[in-house]
């Protein structure tokens, strides 16, 4: 089971954080720990940047057990996920994942999330904190709707181990009779990997080829942590925090939950509409059809700085001195050296190619708009 420990903060204020069942193995890698959404997690082993090229060049283990896990189950399970999020779940066919969105009733979004649909049963993956949150809004809106459906946080029982990068295939195929050939595109489904039965996917929050393991029981995963290390020699593998886990996924415009749906954003203004299934009746729809219609919405944008700096959350973004919108997410990009950052921006200002400001500790850095993502799948081969 999951580990609680007593953290002190600068306060000087008791709080409870939850340690991964890989702590002791991160410990003694030389982890350099943080606390993110209650949990006590690796920030970086080596270098945030050191760790990034290695995933964006060969591979790299990410510990990824802050992360939730819901299963889904019950003759109405897939009427539940169709009425709860932006995808019909009857599209998406066995050993099959999908990418989608769970709504509040104004459109706004609760989480974003992969579901699974494993034989007659689903699983979803909810962000780090956020499994008793959906769980609870997947319950209510079974009973509302009067549906045969069992919803379970069973967060607690697996661990989540992410092998991310060019190499994590040959890398995994070496522990496993399955032909991971034949695991397509966010395809997902039971296997044995390194006599240990896990659900793999095609998945993974970096921009690179990659697969997610979900482990259950949690005891299970130190001794295939450790064997995927052990195997990752010959490609030189690290493990990797969530510091480079942060850049990577910045670099490809992936989004961050409580950074770029704090104060209640919808997925036409986080720019999802690629994600959204009109063809069915959802909770929000009727919300995202009247924005829609309207059009007078911030979007998100993604920005270059022309000038040294680094964005962070929360600076504003301004045009002739006037604010136009606000930093969702910001860092500086490993592969490219500069300062990049996705804003919410007004409509009117968002044309590729066009100049923005970006204020960071009272001065304004030139920025230009650029199209998504920062780093192209090429990137490497241009090194």
């Amino acid at each position: 089971m999951l580990n609680y420990p007593f953290l002190i903060s600068h306060d000087g204020e008791i709080h409870m954080s939850t340690q991964s069942p890989l702590h002791k193995n991160h410990a003694e890698l030389k982890a350099k720990f943080t606390e993110f959404a209650g949990f006590n997690m690796p920030l970086q082993f080596s270098s945030i940047k050191d760790e990034h090229l290695q995933v964006r060049k060969s591979v790299g283990l990410f510990d990824v057990s802050h992360m939730s896990n819901v299963w889904i189950t019950g003759k109405d399970a897939e009427k539940l996920l169709t009425l709860t999020t932006i995808e019909d779940a009857s599209k998406i066919v066995k050993n099959k994942s999908q990418y989608t969105a769970i709504l509040r009733d104004d459109g706004t979004i609760i989480d974003d999330t992969i579901f699974m649909h494993l034989d007659d049963r689903f699983m979803i993956i909810p962000n780090a904190g956020m499994d008793e949150i959906v769980t609870d809004w997947l319950n209510k809106k079974a009973k509302e709707h009067n549906l045969s459906v069992k919803v379970e946080n069973v967060s607690k029982d697996y661990v989540i181990l992410a092998v991310q990068g060019p190499k994590s295939k040959e890398l995994l195929q070496k522990m496993t009779d399955v032909d991971l050939s034949t695991i397509g595109f966010f395809g997902c489904k039971e296997i044995v990997l390194a006599d240990q039965k896990c659900i793999i996917s095609y998945t993974g929050y970096t921009g690179e080829l990659g697969f997610e393991l979900q482990i259950t029981p949690v005891e299970k995963a130190v001794p295939l942590f450790n064997k995927i290390l052990g195997i990752g020699k010959e490609f030189k593998i690290k493990p990797i925090g969530l510091g480079a886990r942060d850049t990577l996924r910045l670099e490809k415009c992936f989004l961050l939950a409580g950074n770029e749906f704090e104060g209640g954003r919808t997925p036409l203004e986080a720019v999802m509409s690629w994600a959204i299934n009109w063809d069915h009746e959802f909770i929000g729809k009727e919300s995202l059809l009247k924005q829609k219609e309207e059009g007078s919405y911030q979007r998100l944008t993604c920005l270059e700085c022309n000038e040294k700096g680094i964005p962070r959350h929360g600076n504003e973004v301004k045009k002739d001195g006037k604010i136009v919108g606000m930093i969702s997410s910001g860092t500086i990009s490993p592969c490219l050296n500069k300062g990049i950052a996705l804003a919410y921006v007004d409509p009117d200002e968002r044309k590729i190619g066009s100049e923005l400001d970006i204020v960071i500790r009272g001065k304004n850095i030139k920025s230009t708009i650029v199209k998504s993502p920062f780093v192209k799948k090429d990137w490497i081969s241009t090194q």
